[in-house]
């Protein structure tokens, strides 16, 4: 049983960890134990001393060594005797914000339920229960719902906060944290993964120091900035040993992270909606929901928990059936043409990737209004038959006739001022009344927190895709909010607005995924902007970032692995020199990156010579035969390519069968040796074969002693090996 309750003890297990908390003598839920089982009650670790300068609960009497500011506790409230962050905090209508949880109750659910509105993790068998805890405020009927639910064989634990007015008066939410995490050892390091655009997800690993490190982002996505992640590790962790706790909020949109460490060296993180963009009224009667919240727990270091993580996405958040089901290959025109384009241009590169084998060509941005440039258009929705030389049906006809795929871009969220959509409706723009709006890539925001810009945009979006014969979408958003006002709110309302878009945005992307489920529908935010579990629930695969050079994938896809499965990252081979850096890479290394991911070209085909076109041919068929390994199997961070000069991964079929091996040089140096990776994931006992030859090696050979990489000369030189099981290895005569 993943969930057991004996008392007021409350334990919640999984394949490989324990979590626990307690209700104490005075009906505060105490956190007690997240880490691997030991086999009982762990409460003898909650004992303190007297703390001076720790206040005391008033029903504590004469006990000076009670006190909430020193004590791990599993939500914490404000206004009372705790000092630290607090989780949550309610204006009440005298002006106090003070909040006092005390044990209500409990309830053990059969299955996980589903969060209204919001994205959330499931189990599509119904078998994973629930535990829910409510707290009441001593004080008010204020009501605080803690969900739990253990994904056992994931080493995954779901976490969700609902808050209940049970009240006669109107409260003011104005901050709730989704995820509260008080932990006994202070010696741990911080790993978080900022960014900006065009590199996304870099990684950063500092100590955590006393007071509070503090990362969110306010632009109404997740941003480029930073990830709604974290991870909190032993110092002496790495990818194969040590203890490390994994956090990754189930959000798209203003959030943030708080990691505290206190006076008793203690740590406490919390994870929810971001409390500068957020003030919510409750009113009686009315429940909020905040977003879900997934934590895993691995003591046998970042490999690990990564891979609990990869898996939990795959089986258990990502709920379109394109999750395990075969994606096509596809060409996007927008490197090879950006907005030059007509409808002969499109057919000869249709032409040239159905010669390579290629599955799905995508028209992206320039196909609609008057659309030559990013300055002018966005939002009038009509085809530009003008420029196709023909209707889209028709394209889309003629790409179909080819036996491929036809995939259109879209950007629902943005509206251009050279637009007939915004000279018809400007109140459907966020806009601060007697100010001028400001503009990012010359465009302005739509209010999705408007259910009626909700509607027309599901229409709109509806038809296009129905009427076309469309088999994939990709979703862009090319700027951040900023000019947080709706005239669709009421003034007191103002600071739910960026809470509500992102529920407009949910519900249009359920709306449109679940009437078209057989459409691929990939996100983009300018790019790897708004790449989090949020959007990974509604679509399978997520554009990694703008920057397609090689070598600077290697690192942001490095950084994406930790928390985000293969199968989720939209990568291409673009042209060269980049469009990005100018970077000049080979076409093989150029490959070799983007399939470790979605694959697909963005490139004008036509232009190639045969010797090119001839090797497109061999790499689609190469992926098309690797992609069950690539997006099924265990991924491993071979090398830290901030570090080591050198990026290698591996992919390792769950039993072992199958290994693809897969690196980039940076920079080849004289007179030195070859580089040697150790794999890992292997069956020690296992016999394998490198694939084209006779070669074979151990898996206890390969893991240890490791493999050489005979790379050719010259600056981002790229290596694949694939290895195939052949049986146990035999007890004498092996060779290498």
């Amino acid at each position: 049983m993943a969930i057991l309750i004996d008392g007021t003890l409350f334990s919640l297990t999984t394949k490989d960890s324990l979590y626990q908390m307690q209700v104490d003598e005075y009906g505060v839920l105490n956190h007690l134990w997240y880490g691997p089982k030991t086999g009982m009650d762990m409460s003898y670790l909650n004992q303190y001393p007297e703390i001076s300068f720790s206040g005391n609960l008033a029903d504590t009497g004469v006990k000076r060594d009670y006190s909430l500011n020193d004590r791990p506790l599993e939500y914490a409230e404000g206004g009372m005797t705790d000092y630290r962050t607090p989780a949550v905090r309610i204006l009440h209508p005298d002006g106090s914000s003070a909040l006092d949880l005390r044990y209500a109750g409990y309830e053990l659910l059969q299955s996980k339920p589903e969060i209204d509105h919001l994205p959330a993790s499931f189990d599509r068998s119904q078998q994973t229960p629930a535990l829910k805890i409510t707290l009441k405020d001593a004080l008010y009927p204020i009501f605080v719902h803690l969900f739990y639910s253990p994904f056992e064989q994931e080493n995954v634990i779901a976490r969700s906060v609902c808050i209940e007015n049970r009240s006669d008066h109107l409260l003011t939410l104005d901050k709730v944290s989704s995820l509260c995490l008080d932990l006994p050892d202070g010696n741990l390091d911080v790993i978080h993964f900022h960014g900006r655009h065009a590199m996304e997800r870099l990684v950063e690993r500092l100590p955590v120091g006393f007071g509070t490190f503090r990362f969110e982002s306010r632009r109404g996505n997740s941003s480029h900035q930073h990830n709604p992640a974290v991870i909190l590790a032993q110092p002496h962790t790495t990818e194969t040993h040590g203890a490390c706790y994994g956090a990754c909020l189930l959000y798209s949109g203003c959030y943030q992270v708080e990691v505290q460490k206190d006076q008793l060296e203690q740590i406490r993180l919390i994870m929810g909606l971001e409390e500068s963009t957020f003030r919510w009224k409750l009113n009686p009667g009315q429940v909020f929901n905040a977003p879900e919240a997934l934590l895993s727990y691995s003591n046998k270091g970042l490999e690990m928990l990564s891979h609990q993580f990869h898996d939990m996405f795959r089986e258990h958040v990502i709920r379109s059936s394109f999750v395990h089901r075969p994606r096509p290959i596809l060409i996007n025109n927008w490197e090879a043409t950006y907005f030059d384009f007509n409808g002969k241009k499109l057919l000869e590169i249709a032409d040239a990737a159905q010669e390579c084998g290629i599955d799905l060509f995508v028209l992206d941005d320039g196909w609609f209004g008057n659309r030559n440039s990013d300055t002018e258009s966005l939002g009038d929705w009509q085809v530009n038959e003008e420029k196709l030389g023909m209707p889209l049906a028709n394209l889309s006809k003629a790409i179909h006739e080819k036996q491929m795929q036809f995939g259109l871009w879209i950007e629902p969220e943005m509206v251009s001022e050279e637009s007939q959509l915004f000279k018809d409706h400007p109140e459907w723009v966020l806009w601060i009344p007697g100010r001028y709006p400001s503009r990012s890539r010359h465009q302005l925001v739509l209010d999705l927190g408007n259910p009626e810009v909700v509607g027309y945009l599901y229409q709109t979006f509806a038809k296009i895709i129905a009427d076309n014969q469309i088999d994939y979408i990709k979703w862009d958003m090319n700027r951040s909010i900023s000019d947080f006002y709706s005239s669709y709110l009421p003034k007191q309302r103002q600071g739910e607005l960026a809470h509500r878009y992102m529920l407009g945005v949910y519900e249009l992307a359920d709306r449109l995924t679940s009437d078209f489920p057989n459409v691929l529908f990939e996100g983009c935010a300018g790019g790897g902007g708004r790449f989090d579990g949020g959007m990974l629930y509604y679509f399978p695969q997520y554009w990694c970032s703008d920057n397609t050079d090689a070598h600077c994938r290697t690192q942001i896809q490095y950084g994406t692995s930790f928390f985000y499965p293969i199968s989720a990252v939209g990568s291409h081979v673009s042209a060269v020199p980049n469009h990005q850096t100018g970077r000049m890479s080979s076409l093989e290394t150029r490959a070799t990156v983007a399939m470790a991911g979605t694959f697909g070209y963005e490139l004008d085909l036509t232009v190639l010579g045969p010797e090119e076109c001839e090797q497109i041919q061999k790499q689609v068929k190469v992926y098309k035969d690797l992609q069950p390994l690539i997006f099924d199997g265990d991924y491993y961070r071979l090398t830290d390519p901030f570090q080591d000069g050198l990026a290698a991964w591996s992919f390792v079929a769950k039993d072992g069968s199958q290994v693809l091996v897969q690196s980039v040089i940076y920079e080849q140096k004289p007179n030195t040796r070859y580089s040697r990776i150790q794999l890992r994931g292997l069956d020690s006992n296992g016999l394998y074969r490198k694939d084209g030859t006779d070669a074979c090696y151990t898996g206890a050979a390969l893991m240890e002693g490791g493999m050489l990489l005979n790379l050719p000369h010259g600056t981002d030189s790229s290596q694949t090996i694939r290895l195939s099981k052949v049986g146990p290895h035999p007890s004498e005569n092996i060779q290498g």
